[in-house]
């Protein structure tokens, strides 16, 4: 018995070597998507200490001059929609639609906003 947990001890001892792979290899592992990737190293980001600068948000000088106005006012119309048009504007640019998603009317027939 004893003879048999040896030669067990010294066969898995064996194929331990067999499989850990070297610090220098390292294969790609498959990911799910869930969490973090482990392909990709760890990187610490850091952030600003400093609020954003107003270029970066142009409609922070707006919105002061908003808070200044009577409410439902002509000029604070005119701002707000200044405001709204800015924030359409970057909505805008990050908007993505797939070409595919997006059906083209055929020439043939009369376009309605029905589905019947």
């Amino acid at each position: 018995m004893m003879r048999h947990g040896l030669f067990l001890l010294t066969f898995c001892a064996a194929l331990m070597g067999c499989a850990v792979a070297p610090a220098q290899e390292r294969r790609p592992i498959a990911w799910d998507g869930l969490g973090q990737n482990p392909n990709r190293s760890h990187v610490t980001k850091r952030r600003a200490a400093s609020p954003a600068p107003a270029q970066d948000n142009p409609n922070q000088e707006r919105e002061r001059v908003l808070a200044t106005l009577r409410p439902y006012s002509e000029a604070w119309w005119a701002v707000h929609d200044e405001i709204e048009a800015e924030n359409d504007k970057q909505l805008g640019t990050k908007l993505v639609i797939c070409p595919r998603c997006v059906q083209s009317p055929s020439s043939g027939e009369d376009v309605t906003g029905s589905i019947r």
